[in-house]
């Protein structure tokens, strides 16, 4: 088992330092929660590091912490496995038509002009315009830091630089977060009985969809909009973390 379990550990932190190099290449040092990558690396060759050392001391206790490694990373890559399938499954959701109102997820505004991910949800959101042109749509976000304007604002200014008559746009400029998002929103509608849907980039709808259940939704149903290939597998890893804090916070 000893080879197996320190050639695991080998293989996956070479890996794990390998993504992160390329998300930081890629994204920039600040790209969000990308450190989880360079700690994971570290973690897995600290584990073969350990057990290396293990194996000059005492055959047993090395054959006892191998078995104990190979326990938790089988039981961490089963949740893994079974978190990551349902939020896999949320991304291939195929939109309603004919909503009564559609729910813009606001993402970063770098000072007036969309981030890439807000782009990708905005261009999906004029599709769905396009296609819908009775479903009112609701631009959800507030104002955050490096912000010129609020996240509603940019989408507003971008979807009737698409063509999106300015009556089908409804502005929500307050919040800061996917929960303010869904529960300020819904005071602009009736939850419990309207048709919604959730727009966001794909890897996002699993929570979304969560949140908006919890926030008195009955009705709501995900349209997601495409994420960077790139970056694809560190946005579902970085939901699993997210659902779970948010389990924890009783918002899901």
């Amino acid at each position: 088992m000893g080879d197996y379990v320190q050639t695991g550990c080998l293989i996956l932190g070479i890996l794990c330092f390998f993504y992160y190099f390329i998300i930081v290449t890629y994204a920039g040092i600040t790209a969000d929660f990308a450190w989880i990558w360079a700690a994971a690396g570290i973690v897995f060759l600290g584990i073969r590091g350990l057990l290396v050392s293990l194996a000059f001391y005492s055959e047993e206790t090395l054959l006892w912490a191998e078995a104990v490694c190979a326990v938790c990373m089988a039981a961490g890559f089963a949740a893994g496995i079974l978190m990551g399938s349902r939020i896999v499954h949320a991304m291939a959701a195929k939109p309603q038509r004919g909503l009564d109102y559609v729910i813009v997820l606001g993402a970063q505004v770098r000072g007036s002009v969309p981030s890439r991910a807000l782009k990708k949800r905005l261009d999906c959101a004029a599709w769905y315009a396009l296609e819908n042109p009775d479903t009112i749509l609701i631009l959800s976000g507030g104002k955050g830091s490096g912000e010129d304007i609020s996240e509603a604002l940019c989408m507003h200014r971008y979807l009737t630089g698409k063509g999106i008559p300015a009556e089908c746009l409804v502005m929500e400029a307050r919040s800061a977060s996917t929960w303010e998002n869904l529960k300020f929103s819904s005071e602009l509608l009736d939850p419990a009985e309207k048709k919604v849907g959730i727009l966001s980039n794909n890897f996002h709808i699993y929570r979304a969809l969560r949140i908006a259940k919890k926030a008195g939704y009955r009705n709501a149903s995900g349209i997601p909009a495409p994420s960077d290939p790139v970056m694809q597998l560190h946005y579902v890893v970085r939901e699993m973390f997210a659902v779970m804090s948010g389990i924890i916070r009783r918002q899901i």
